[in-house]
């Protein structure tokens, strides 16, 4: 047991816990006033209802003993044999329940990220349905293929350091499948819908630049250089992902506040999974390209005229994409000796599984999605109604108002 590990942790879980409440900041800024607080009440609910879904029996299927390298056994259901020693197989100098807080974060933040793609116009009961749903048949089996032991991309040399395939590809390929299914709002592409409040956009992309300190560093699960290296790498790609982004922006028009959030955004989602694997020049290279992506993929789902409100595909699932298989290109054992060489140190291998990872984690995050949107619409509807959409959802859904009417 190491106590610094330990505290390193510990602050990275509370950190990372930040960042579910900063991504409805993030997205509140960003959609009509009418729809604010329940854009809010999308990620604190997350927060509930995944928390108590991983103690009941989620982190069970994701890390529990292993089964035909598909899944975890319910053996730990409601965290038995889940204690204060530490497990051998996930983080020798930590106690368990320690490593099963710090993943129960990842675990709630990831179905938060895709309610970028529906807000304005889910019904909350369907979305806590899908939720509970979507973790349970979507992120727990990913995060069992690739960082469980036994899993199946994990035993094939895939690497994901912080959640780039497990947490961004699989969110942002779900947001474009449920976008695809849910009706679209009304006047989408004919009026203009503008945001409510841009600095509250700004504050929570800050609130997730701090947080994704502890996602990123922390998942050394070490206080090592490993994690210095990780804190480094994160930072410079936000920093070159929002520049990049407000050069864009500003070549094509004006520089824009909510293009320099996004930005940073892209730039942190893109290190994600390389950010314990690479150095800092390549960090600031794949922060510069995701932006790049990112920015011309959502040019691309307008000109496809796709109702993905706050565009998650984007932003989570193409600069994720980018960065798993930037992984496989700059990844170096001279960063981290527990990972493995990339391409440019002659490695096709890896570069290869990080592909094959990725084409994973997209056919099956979104026909599992699309199933499974295509069944709660069916059976219930995934969105409210038109009176209740004019209405806004603050009222119609809660009853409540994020401003009082003078």
């Amino acid at each position: 047991m190491n106590s610094g590990d330990l505290a390193w942790v510990l602050v990275s879980s509370c950190l990372i816990m930040l960042m579910t409440p900063a991504v409805g900041l993030f997205y509140g800024g960003m959609v009509r006033r009418k729809n604010l607080l329940s854009t809010l009440m999308l990620s604190f609910s997350i927060l509930v209802v995944i928390t108590l879904q991983w103690v009941l029996f989620g982190y069970s299927l994701a890390f529990g003993p292993d089964i035909n390298h598909l899944i975890g056994s319910l053996q730990w259901m409601g965290l038995q044999h889940v204690g204060t020693t530490p497990n051998p197989d996930y983080a020798p100098t930590i106690p368990h329940m320690a490593f099963m807080l710090f993943q129960m974060k990842f675990a709630v933040i990831t179905p938060a990220l895709i309610t970028g793609a529906f807000v304005e116009r889910i019904r909350f009961s369907s979305f806590l349905i899908f939720t509970l749903l979507w973790s349970t048949l979507i992120y727990d089996p990913m995060a069992h293929w690739m960082w469980g032991t036994g899993g199946w991309l994990h035993n094939m040399g895939a690497l994901d350091f912080a959640g780039g395939t497990v947490i961004h590809v699989t969110s942002g390929v779900a947001a474009l499948a449920i976008a695809l299914v849910i009706r679209k709002r009304k006047n989408f592409g004919k009026i203009a819908i503008e945001p409510n409040s841009i600095p509250l956009t700004l504050l929570g992309a800050t609130l997730l630049w701090f947080g994704w300190f502890g996602f990123n560093g922390g998942s050394a699960l070490s206080a090592n250089g490993v994690a210095v290296n990780a804190l480094v790498t994160t930072n410079v790609a936000a920093a070159t992902g929002a520049l990049v982004w407000m050069l864009i922006s500003w070549w094509n028009s004006r520089p824009s506040v909510i293009g320099v959030a996004t930005g940073a955004v892209v730039g942190l989602v893109a290190i994600t999974p390389a950010c314990g694997y690479v150095d800092v020049m390549s960090a600031l290279l794949i922060g510069a390209v995701a932006s790049i992506i990112s920015y011309y993929c959502i040019q691309l789902r307008n000109r496809y005229n796709i109702d993905e409100s706050l565009d998650v595909w984007a932003c989570h699932g193409m600069a994720g994409t980018w960065g798993a298989i930037a992984t496989g290109i700059f990844a170096s054992k001279a960063i981290n000796p527990a990972g493995d060489n990339g391409l440019i140190f002659g490695n096709w291998h890896l570069f290869g599984v990080q592909i094959i990872a990725v084409a994973v984690a997209w056919v099956f995050a979104f026909t599992v999605t699309y199933v499974l949107a295509k069944a709660i619409s069916s059976l219930r509807g995934l969105s409210v109604d038109a009176h209740a959409e004019e209405v806004g959802l603050d009222i119609s859904q809660h009853g409540e108002e994020a401003y009082a009417t003078l």
